[in-house]
């Protein structure tokens, strides 16, 4: 249940920038996005031929700290807002921008978090808008992908990581972290009699030991690893993407910045001196999931402010959110 412990409703000032102007061609989107207070109001209902886009932050690296990361993600959604503000409007006054504020991890209860956070994407979905979540450790997929699956309970859903590392770790005394979520998803599509479709992409040998490897065999994951991005490798990478597509009908896309090379994304608790480009590859593959009709959430997690070099890894996850918004409208990147 979201309560006032539990919820931050973003402040209406945090949204500032650059103005040119106040005529449609000269907008940002400081300019367009509306507030809301989850707690107080319902999400404004979508006219006909409207689109909607919800930003939820989730404000913690509870699951970094049990993974004995470096904390500092719970600064992630303020860094993400700041590095939008200014972006232009390239999307016509039929699609509204919501912010929906952020959840908050109280006392280091994580798992307690990750339920608020599962209600709260039901809710943004169920008013027919798309979540865009702005974390946070990678501990908000599971939440998140839990969410995706309760709204589409009749559905295949399948989960995208973009990621140097599987996730996929078994909890250990402390419990759920930031690298457990894809095992805490397989043991729940277990229990639900459905299967687990995940595809890892960008995954790193050297960042993975061999239990996890065979970890992800046990629960049938698909992986590329990031020598496809690195070799160019297009017609492997688009196969394994078009083959999983053509699998569920739902996706949860959700992006760890630590899958980039270091000078890209040193904001990060475990940078990649070998990770992938943003660029090129990269975008096909990410633009490819998105244009396939069936992205339900999409976040991007472990951006960690305090570790962040002149917002570089900041602005590379706030493109990829311009990304996701362009792709939802049918506006695509030019």
């Amino acid at each position: 249940m979201i309560t006032k412990e539990s919820y931050q409703p973003t402040a209406a000032n945090t949204w500032t920038g650059r103005t040119d102007g106040t005529e449609p061609d000269l907008l940002r989107w400081h300019q367009v996005i509306k507030v809301t207070n989850l707690l107080q109001e319902p999400l404004p209902a979508l006219l006909p031929g409207q689109k909607g886009i919800a930003l939820l932050g989730f404000a913690c690296d509870e699951g970094v700290r049990r993974n004995k990361g470096r904390v500092g993600a719970a600064e992630g959604p303020a860094a993400l807002r700041k590095a939008i503000a200014g972006f232009p409007v390239h999307f016509n006054a039929q699609t509204i921008l919501l912010d929906a504020g952020d959840i908050v991890c109280v006392n280091g209860e994580l798992e307690n978090a990750q339920t608020v956070l599962r209600e709260a994407v039901q809710t943004i979905l169920l008013a027919g808008y798309l979540p865009v979540l702005l974390g946070g450790g990678h501990e908000i997929a599971y939440g998140h992908a839990s969410g995706i699956r309760q709204f589409a309970a009749r559905q295949q859903v399948g989960f995208i990581n973009f990621d140097a590392h599987f996730d996929i770790r078994i909890p250990d005394e402390q419990g759920a972290s930031s690298g457990t979520g894809f095992w805490q998803l397989a043991q729940d599509c277990k229990q639900a009699g459905t299967p687990f479709h995940y595809l890892a992409l960008g995954i790193q040998k050297l960042g993975n030991t061999r239990q996890l490897f065979n970890i992800a065999g046990e629960e049938e994951a698909t992986y590329v690893s990031a020598d496809a991005f690195h070799l160019n490798d297009k017609d492997t990478l688009f196969a394994a993407i078009q083959h999983f597509l053509s699998q569920v009908d739902k996706v949860y896309l959700t992006t760890c910045l630590d899958v980039f090379a270091a000078p890209f994304a040193p904001g990060v608790s475990a940078t990649a001196y070998n990770g992938i480009m943003p660029g090129g590859l990269f975008l096909q593959c990410y633009r490819k999931i998105l244009q396939s009709g069936k992205v339900a959430g999409v976040d991007i997690a472990e951006l960690n402010p305090s570790l962040d070099i002149d917002s570089r890894t900041a602005k590379l996850g706030a493109a990829l959110i311009f990304e996701t918004v362009m792709a939802y409208c049918g506006e695509f990147s030019f």
